[in-house]
Parts: C-alpha cells; sequence; structure tokens
C-alpha cells in the first residue's frame, strides 16, 4: 500500500478508517497489515508510545526524572508493534508449497513447536508448545519443516485467547495444505494466573482442534494424541 495523502487524523484513525470501509474487523487477534500503508508503522509507534507516557504517568511514575523508565513509553510500543504483538501488524511469512510427488498419505507430526502469545483480557504472557498432525492426500501442498513454525509464531503473536489462536492457525493450514485431516494440540501456561488474580503456577491449558480424518476417525485421533505425550 503506498503512503496516503497528509491527513490531520493521528495515523490509528487513518488506518481504522481504511479497515472499517473495507468492511473488515479489527479484533485484538486480527491481522491488519493490509491496512497499514508505507512508512506509517513507525507513526503508529510513535503515537503508541506518546499514549503510553500518558499511561506511565496517570500510574504516578517520574518518567522525567527516574533514569529507568525514561524511555519505557517507546520500548514497550516497539515490543508490541514488532514483537509480541508483530502477528498484527505484518504481513504472512513467505511458504514454498511443494506438490505431493510421492503420495504421501501416512500421519505427519511436527512439534513441539514452542509458542508465545498474549492473553486480550489482561496481555499477560501466554507461554507454551504445540503440536501438528497431519494427514495429506495426493493433491495436499507440503511445506518445509521451519515453516509450520513461521506460521505458528505468525499467529500467535497476537493478543488472543488460547482456545481462538489454535482455531486460527488450522484454517490456515488447511488452507495452505489441504491435507485430508488436521490436528493441532496446544498446551501453555498462561500468566494470568500465575501473576495475579489467584496465583497458580501449576496449572496449564491444554486444548485441540480437530478437523478432517482426525474428527471422523477416533484411531486416527488417539494415535496422534499417543504420539504427543497426551491422553484422548
Amino acid at each position: 500500500m503506498t503512503q496516503p495523502p497528509d491527513s490531520d487524523l493521528p495515523v490509528s484513525a487513518r488506518i481504522r478508517e481504511r479497515i472499517r470501509r473495507a468492511g473488515r474487523r479489527y479484533h485484538a487477534n486480527d491481522n491488519i497489515a493490509d491496512f497499514i500503508a508505507d512508512g506509517e508503522l513507525d507513526a503508529l509507534l510513535a503515537e503508541v508510545a506518546g499514549k503510553l507516557e500518558g499511561v506511565l504517568d496517570s500510574l504516578v511514575i517520574d518518567t522525567a526524572n527516574d533514569h529507568n523508565t525514561q524511555d519505557t513509553a517507546r520500548r514497550v510500543a516497539r515490543m508490541y508493534l514488532t514483537e509480541v504483538f508483530r502477528g498484527r501488524y505484518a504481513p504472512p511469512p513467505p511458504v514454498t508449497e511443494f506438490p505431493n510427488a510421492e503420495y504421501l498419505n501416512e500421519l505427519m507430526i511436527v512439534g513441539p513447536i514452542t509458542v508465545r502469545s498474549a492473553c486480550s483480557h489482561h496481555f499477560c504472557p501466554i507461554m507454551g508448545r504445540l503440536w501438528i498432525g497431519l494427514l495429506p492426500n495426493e493433491h495436499s501442498n507440503l511445506i518445509g519443516l521451519s515453516k509450520y513454525a513461521r506460521l505458528a509464531e505468525w499467529i500467535m503473536s497476537r493478543p488472543q485467547i488460547q482456545e481462538e489462536a489454535i482455531t486460527q492457525l488450522a484454517d490456515l493450514l488447511m488452507n495452505k495444505v489441504t491435507p485430508d485431516g488436521l490436528a493441532v494440540v496446544m498446551e501453555a501456561d498462561h500468566f494470568c494466573m500465575h501473576w495475579r488474580g489467584v496465583k497458580d503456577t501449576g496449572a496449564k491449558m491444554v486444548n485441540s482442534v480437530m478437523r478432517g480424518s482426525f474428527l471422523k476417525n477416533p484411531n486416527l485421533r488417539r494415535e496422534f494424541l499417543a504420539l504427543v505425550n497426551l491422553k484422548d
């Protein structure tokens, strides 16, 4: 997208208006890269940093004289836009697809893949692992092993809840690979439970998405879960 004409509106308002005109939503776990013009990410970072400076001021933190927090607002803004929430603002990673020349049709498992996300309720970290099971067919497009990790990182680097995150990843992989069956299982620690509230450091969340053959065939599902050391 090319740089739009100068406007008196904040850059966030210009981006938001484009999304609304397109009839698209912009929830915390949505990617909005298509609506960000060239050069606007830097402007958005500056805008977010300015608003975070106001948050620190309202928390009665003397950022003018406290050497530890003088650049905190900009550091946090950069962390949000270019690291922990990068999956909202960056386009999907390039993925080379290969035809299934050998007509592979046996169970394939990728994992565990380390994933990092953030809960959209409190912006606290979600840290965990996920496993992907695939049952390809002769028409499937195979992708390189590292690409599963890259696609998972792109989906997970957004504020969200775990249940929706792996559903989005499953949708993405079904479109990329077009297998007969797909399974995604994620196990994660939620720091909104460890750090606040009940402060339970032992609880984890495990959830799964099963598509196609994994949903219809209990034997295939059990084989996959046994191989990733989880119970059906």
